[in-house]
């Protein structure tokens, strides 16, 4: 299983001041150095953190940006141009703090395929996921608009504190991968998971990539980038085997 890196909240640091840094382009290296599969960055219709000239950059210099977006038909445009290694379609409020719930691709299938047929023309090599609820029906919506990838909104199993409701909302997220992987698609994880909450998810069998932003950069306030990109990896792979090691004993 891999580890996506979100670098938005440099970025929010970044603009804060007024400065030119810190520097997304030089996070982006350093979380890939230190393990990270991709880096993730959200082009806001507003522009809050990361800047069109970022985007460009780390796709440019890295090879490796997995670039977040609403499905506006201007920041399709920039993304077009850019043609970043991966495209994960949101949805996106002007006045949300961050990413609330997942994109209802059911609701108008017919406008995601165009996104996908454009994309797909435009480049084979990259490839585009839906940003979506643990749902049956999304996963279905997802395939026949012709996403690549899935990735499960984990936001409510990371919030909810009771328990019993957190082990449901784990149980339909494993469902739902294995319903995914099914019908042909890839399936990450991303959302609210953090150093506490992330082993019960990647226990599960399937998840091909995790993406990871808020935790990992305020760690990194006390540890480094480095060492905190490095830490949330090394999480992943003790439950990667556990698996392997509760697989092998049945």
């Amino acid at each position: 299983m891999k580890l996506g890196v979100n670098i938005d909240h440099i970025a929010t640091l970044r603009n804060a001041r007024g400065e030119d840094f810190p520097s997304p382009v030089h996070a982006a290296f350093v979380a890939l150095e230190a393990g990270a599969s991709n880096v993730t960055c959200h082009l806001r219709e507003d522009r809050r953190h990361i800047r069109d000239n970022d985007v460009k950059i780390i796709s440019e210099l890295t090879k490796r940006l997995n670039l977040e977006m609403s499905a506006d038909e201007k920041i399709i445009k920039i993304a077009l141009d850019i043609m970043p290694k991966s495209i994960t379609i949101v949805p996106e409020k002007r006045q949300e703090l961050t990413t609330e719930g997942g994109l209802d691709v059911a609701a108008d299938i017919k406008r995601y395929k165009g996104i996908t047929d454009a994309f797909k023309f435009k480049s084979s090599d990259s490839t585009i996921s839906a940003f979506v609820e643990p749902d049956f029906k999304q996963a279905d919506a997802a395939k026949e608009a012709g996403f690549d990838f899935i990735e499960i909104h984990t936001g409510r199993y990371a919030g909810e504190t009771l328990q019993d409701r957190k082990a449901k909302e784990l149980e339909r997220i494993h469902r739902t991968v294995n319903y995914a992987l099914g019908i042909g698609l890839k399936v990450n994880a991303g959302h609210g998971l953090d150093y506490k909450n992330i082993y019960d998810i990647a226990l599960i069998e399937g998840f091909y990539e995790f993406n990871i932003g808020f935790s990992i950069i305020s760690k990194s306030v006390f540890t480094g980038l480095e060492t905190a990109v490095r830490e949330m990896l090394g999480i992943i792979k003790d439950a990667e085997f556990a698996r392997f090691q509760h697989d092998t004993n049945n």
